[in-house]
This record gives structure tokens, C-alpha cells and sequence, in this order.
């Protein structure tokens, strides 16, 4: 009965059950580890390959008399046919068809298939190619001339056609019928390529006269740069500078202000240069850079120059080159001598000539450009002109006293008072090292600490002090930084550092004791940590604990109370048996940890009660310490003190009022659940301690 009241008309009176598509069970693997015997692609193909059965071919047949070659012909061209009415468009099955039609001798039925392919598509050029080549092969020349004719005439835009059609003929020693398509293929006025086959055709028979009035021809239909120099080498070739004087001068007529226009003044002064004319090339290379953009002239300087060096002499260079640049700098440190960028520019192009004397001008008028106030903003990129004269005068003039000179007058002119560049001084303290003048560069970092001390001065005179092995000066120079910046953290844990590596324990200990006994500190948190690491290091967990314990009372910051019981907890990885046993030892460790988070857990909860997240941290921290220690570990004096997460929405304050909500995290402790009356008895009694302070 039941199953007839789940018979669904829909489905032909069948129930749900009986046509829902049971899919096969996936079968689960197992045993996943690798076979013994692992099987690679290249081997599962190369069975593959071996396995394959032989392709089945056709039986030779071997024709023994006329009529069966009759036959043979008739299934063929059936065959042929047949596939032609299937596919018509297809160009390769007529070329199959063609072709055999010629390998059977019957050049007429192969013309014929010819034809009738050029009528399905005239325009593909493959076809004509190959009917061409057909006819040529079997010697039908005036076949092969009537195909090659059509083939141009119809498509005169495939030079293909036309390099073949002329080759042929060439071939066959029929130059004048050559000339002749040149000159039909001309008219349609090819590219570049298509005008020099026709010249290169005339000079391989010595025809000069009739490749000079192509060359006419070309550069008319083609006037480009690269067509004029080519008619003008052409005339060179042949030894006719005077005609290729005059292509280059009509040339350059036509296409001075061309893109391209650099080439042929290169061009035309390099012909010039080769005819032992250095006076005309100056003088087109000249007009050349008055004429082109500069920014389109590189290449025409390079050469100027080359050509200079060449013909000319240093002089000639720079009035030529440098000299219009020169021009256009000296207009923009006129209209603006604070322009510090283009002086370096100015300076760059004198350098690049070389000429010292020039460079030297430059340079000592670009810093007599001083900055008119007095703040170091307007100094920045100033004190770089004075920085890259110095390094010029010792690298590149190799003028020592003279660079002494420039670093001196620098620092003297550098207001100091107000602020000053701690590269310059390193800078001339390490000339004088370069030199090997020691006392000049401990003088100039002394000067600078007693005039404009700074971090950098400090460290890198430390750092040279310190490769030279002078401890009484290092000592002497991290009292002076101290002296001067008492709130280093990084200065103090420097000298310390010094101290211990030395092996003078007691004398670091005293500089981390009148380091964390300074009233502000840039960095205390790391400068404590440097404390407590050097105690640790040196063995002395007691002194540690002190010190965790004055840490404390200068601040109760979670991560202190989580260092400090990770202290107490790690102290027994270097425990060395003794007296008592090593799992004794271990537990006192543990018992010392717990004491930390327990004291911890009772400031928050006593004096910072607002503290709930890092409450909640110090918690987690101390479980997750609990469960490393393994068997030794409590977990369940945790769990029980572990809060519960809630959810909550608070109301964002703005400007103008509230502007919404936020969701925040807050966290429930055991203690509040069991006192639910806690918060109401709290804020009656600051209610009460208000008002009695409102009253007095």
C-alpha cells in the first residue's frame, strides 16, 4: 500500500526510490604507501608504442598490360573527382590531382586540372607558383611564359611572382624580354626591394647608364633617406664623386628637415671625409647641428667628435660640441644661480670634456652660491657641489692639498651652531685616513664632536678607534656620546657590549646599572633586555630575578610578566646535576614559573581589572607553558581561571556625536559570575567617594 501512494504519475507510476541514480561507492585506498616498483610515463608509452598493431596499407598492385593501367587511371580520376565535389575549395587536393595527372604523362588533363583550379581561386598565388614550376620542369616554355604572364597580370602585387617570372627568363638568356617585365612590374611602382633587383639586374650586364636612370626613377617614387644614400654610393662605386656630390646636395634640398635627416649629413660628411675634404665635412656637420633637434643628433656628435679628433684639434671640439650646450646652461644659471640641478648638469658636461681648469671655474662658481637663510633644507642639495668638487679635485686631478683645501673651507662655511652634515666630516676624516694622516682625522672628528655632535660622527669615530685597537680612546669617546646623549639606549648597550668583550663583567654591569638609573631613555624596554640578556648569559639567575623584579616595579607590562615566567621556566635547560636530582630541580623551576603568572594574574585582577585582553593573554600564555612541560605540567590550575568570550556592541564616538556602533571581544572570569552584585557595590562606592570629595 505504501508503495502505491508514492507512485508518481510523472514517472509512469514509479516511486522516487526506484529511479534515483544509485552511483558506485568510491572506493577508499588503503594502503597508501609507494609500490616497490614505480612505473614512469616514458615506460607506460613506450608499451604503449610496442604493444600498437602495424598500420594496414593498401596491397601493391603491379600493372601488367594497358587495360589495367586504363582501369587504374579511371578509379584514380573517379577518386579524384569525386573528393573534388566533396571539397572544391580545398587548393591541395587540386594540386595532388594536377600533379598526378602529370606524373601519368597527360600534360593536357593536367593543364585542364590546372585551369579549372584557377576558376574555384585565382588569387591564391601557391597555385600559380606551382603550375609555372610544372610547365617549366617539363620544358613547355611558352606554357610557362602564357602562365607567368596571367599570374602578373592578375596579381601584380606579389613580387613573388614577378622575381620568378623574370628569373626564368634571365635563365634562358632572354635579358631584353627580362628588362621588359622589370619595366611592366615598375609601373606599379614596387617597394624598395622590387627597384634595387631591377638595378642589381642592369649592373650584372654592365649597364651603368640604364642604372643610374632607375636610380632617378627610384629616388622620385621612393624619397627617403635610405634611397638617396644608396644612389649616391652607387655613383661613388663607380668612381663618379662629382655625381654623388651633387645626389647628396639635392638630397639634402629635399629632405633637411626629415626624421631620418641625421643619416645623410652623416652620410654626406662621411663621403666628403673619404674624398680627402675635411674642410666641406666640418662644415656639413656644422650645418647639421644647427638644423636637427639635438635630441635627434647622438649619433651625428659622436661622429663630430670622432671626425675632430680625427682632422681637427680639441679646441675645434669643444666650440663645435660643447659649445651651443655650454650657450644654453650658462642662460639658465643666469636667469636663476640657485638652481643647483642645472649646475650639476653644467659641471657634468665640463667633465665629460675634461678640461681642469674649466671644471675648476665651474665648480667655484656654482658654491659661491650660497643659500640665503640658514635652514638645512636649503642647504641639501648645496653641500652636494661642495661634495662632488672634493671627490673631483683627489680622484680625478689627484690634487691632494687642494682637496685638503676644499673640505676646509667647507667646514668653515657650514653654520654649525644652528646645524651642520655629518658626511662632510666623515667624508675628510676619511680622505686623511686615505692619506695615512691619522692625527689630521682624528682632529677633524674631534672638531666635529665638540662643534656639531652627532650619531654618526660618534659611531663611525668609535668604529675607526675600535678597528685600530684603541680601547682607552673607545671608552673615553662612549663617555663623550654619553655625555652628550644621556637617553641612548643603543650608545649605552654599545659601551656594555665593549665592556663584556673584553671580559670586564663588572665594568658592564656598572654601565647597565647607571644606564637604567637614567631618568628618560629613548628605547628602555631594549636596553633592560640587553641587561637581563647579559646576566643570563652570564650565569647569574639571581641577579636576573632583581632585576626582573625592579623591571616590575617600574612597569607591569604583560610582555615582562611573560619574559620573566619564561625566564623561570627555561632556567632549567641549564641546570647540571648537583645535589638534588634533575626532576626535583625541574619542578622548582616550574614552581618558580607558576609563582610568576600567579602574582601576574593577581595584579591584573587586583589593580588593573579594566586589563581583561591581557589578562586573557596571560592566561593562554601560562596554559599553552603547562602543556609544553608535559607530564611535569598542571593543565587544570589553569582551566579553571580561563575567561569566557562574549561578543558586544559599543557606541563609537565622533566630532558631531555618535556615529555608530562597533563589535568588540570582552571577557567574563569566573569570579564576576560568582559575584553577580560585584559591579553594582563597585560603582555605589565610587558614587560615595565622589561626593565626599565634592563636599570637601
Amino acid at each position: 500500500m505504501s508503495s502505491a501512494k508514492d507512485a508518481d504519475p510523472s514517472l509512469g507510476y514509479l516511486a522516487r526510490k526506484d529511479t534515483e541514480v544509485k552511483l558506485p561507492r568510491p572506493t577508499r585506498v588503503k594502503n597508501k604507501t609507494p609500490a616497490p616498483i614505480q612505473i614512469t610515463a616514458e615506460q607506460i608509452l613506450r608499451e604503449a608504442r610496442e604493444r600498437q598493431e602495424a598500420e594496414i596499407r593498401p596491397p601493391k598492385q603491379k600493372i601488367t598490360d594497358s587495360t589495367e593501367l586504363a582501369e587504374y587511371r579511371l578509379r584514380k580520376r573517379k577518386e579524384f573527382e569525386d573528393l573534388i565535389r566533396r571539397i572544391r575549395w580545398n587548393i591541395s587536393v587540386w594540386i595532388k590531382y594536377a600533379q598526378w595527372e602529370e606524373s601519368q604523362k597527360d600534360f593536357n588533363r593536367a593543364r585542364s586540372v590546372w585551369e579549372r583550379a584557377l576558376e574555384v581561386d585565382y588569387r591564391n598565388h601557391t597555385l600559380w607558383l606551382k603550375y609555372a614550376e610544372v610547365e617549366m620542369k617539363n620544358k613547355f616554355i611558352n606554357h610557362a611564359r602564357n602562365v607567368w604572364d596571367r599570374a602578373v597580370t592578375l596579381l601584380p602585387r606579389v613580387d613573388q611572382l614577378w622575381y620568378k617570372y623574370i628569373h626564368m627568363e634571365e635563365m634562358l638568356g632572354n635579358v631584353a624580354g627580362a628588362r621588359q617585365i622589370f619595366e611592366r612590374w615598375m609601373n606599379w611602382m614596387p617597394d624598395q626591394q622590387g627597384w634595387l633587383s631591377y638595378i642589381k639586374f642592369e649592373l650584372r650586364y654592365n649597364e651603368i647608364e640604364r642604372a643610374r636612370g632607375i636610380f632617378e626613377r627610384f629616388v622620385q617614387f621612393h624619397p627617403k633617406v635610405s634611397a638617396w644614400i644608396r644612389y649616391a654610393k652607387f655613383e661613388m662605386k663607380n668612381g663618379e664623386v662629382a655625381r654623388a656630390r651633387n645626389v647628396y646636395e639635392r638630397a639634402v634640398e629635399k629632405l633637411a628637415d626629415d626624421e631620418e635627416a641625421e643619416q645623410l649629413f652623416v652620410a654626406f660628411a662621411e663621403f666628403e671625409e673619404r674624398c680627402k675634404e675635411s674642410e666641406r665635412a666640418r662644415c656639413i656637420y656644422k650645418f647639421a647641428l644647427d638644423h636637427i633637434p639635438k635630441g635627434r643628433a647622438e649619433d651625428l656628435y659622436r661622429k663630430f667628435v670622432a671626425f675632430e679628433k680625427q682632422y681637427g684639434d680639441k679646441e675645434g671640439i669643444e666650440d663645435a660640441i660643447v659649445g651651443k650646450r655650454r650657450f644654453q646652461y650658462e642662460d639658465e644659471v643666469r636667469k636663476n644661480p640657485l638652481n643647483y640641478d642645472m649646475w650639476f648638469d653644467y659641471i657634468r658636461l665640463e667633465e665629460s670634456v675634461g678640461n681642469k681648469e674649466r671644471i675648476r671655474e665651474v665648480y667655484e662658481r656654482a658654491i659661491a652660491n650660497v643659500p640665503p637663510a640658514e635652514e638645512k633644507r636649503y642647504w641639501q642639495r648645496y653641500i652636494y657641489l661642495w661634495i662632488n668638487y672634493a671627490l673631483y679635485e683627489e680622484l680625478d686631478a689627484e690634487d691632494i692639498e687642494r682637496t685638503r683645501d676644499v673640505y676646509r673651507e667647507c667646514l668653515n662655511l657650514i653654520p654649525h651652531k644652528k646645524f651642520s652634515f655629518a658626511k662632510i666630516w666623515l667624508l675628510a676624516a676619511q680622505f686623511e685616513i686615505r692619506r695615512l694622516n691619522l692625527m689630521g682625522a682624528r682632529q677633524i672628528l674631534g672638531n666635529a664632536i665638540g662643534k656639531a655632535p652627532k650619531d654618526k660622527i660618534f659611531k663611525k669615530y668609535i668604529e675607526i678607534e675600535l678597528q685600530l685597537g684603541n680601547i682607552d680612546r673607545c671608552r673615553k669617546l662612549y663617555e663623550k656620546y654619553l655625555e652628550w646623549s644621556p637617553e641612548n639606549c643603543y650608545a649605552w648597550s654599545k659601551y656594555a657590549e665593549l665592556e663584556r668583550s673584553l671580559s670586564e663583567t663588572e665594568r658592564a654591569r656598572s654601565i647597565f646599572e647607571l644606564a637604567i638609573a637614567q631618568a628618560a631613555l629613548d628605547m628602555p624596554e631594549l636596553l633592560w633586555k640587553a641587561y637581563i640578556d647579559f646576566e643570563i648569559s652570564e650565569g647569574e639567575y639571581d641577579k636576573t630575578r632583581q632585576l626582573y623584579e625592579r623591571l616590575l616595579d617600574r612597569t607591569k607590562h604583560l610582555k615582562v610578566w611573560i619574559s620573566y615566567a619564561k625566564f623561570e621556566a627555561a632556567a632549567m635547560e641549564e641546570i647540571v646535576e648537583g645535589a638534588d636530582s634533575v626532576e626535583e630541580q625541574k619542578k622548582k623551576c616550574i614552581q618558580n614559573a607558576r609563582r610568576v603568572f600567579e602574582k601576574a594574574i593577581n595584579y591584573f585582577r587586583t589593580s588593573a581589572p579594566e586589563l581583561k585582553e591581557e589578562r586573557a593573554m596571560l592566561l593562554e600564555e601560562w596554559l599553552n607553558m603547562e602543556s609544553s612541560f608535559g607530564e611535569v605540567g598542571d593543565v587544570g590550575l589553569v582551566q579553571p581561571k580561563l575567561p569566557k568570550k562574549l561578543k558586544k556592541r559599543r557606541p563609537i564616538a565622533s566630532e558631531d556625536g555618535l556615529a555608530g556602533t562597533e563589535e568588540f571581544m570582552d571577557y567574563i572570569f569566573p569570579e564576576e559570575t560568582q559575584a553577580p552584585n560585584l559591579k553594582i557595590l563597585e560603582a555605589a562606592y565610587r558614587w560615595k567617594k565622589q561626593k565626599i570629595s565634592t563636599e570637601d
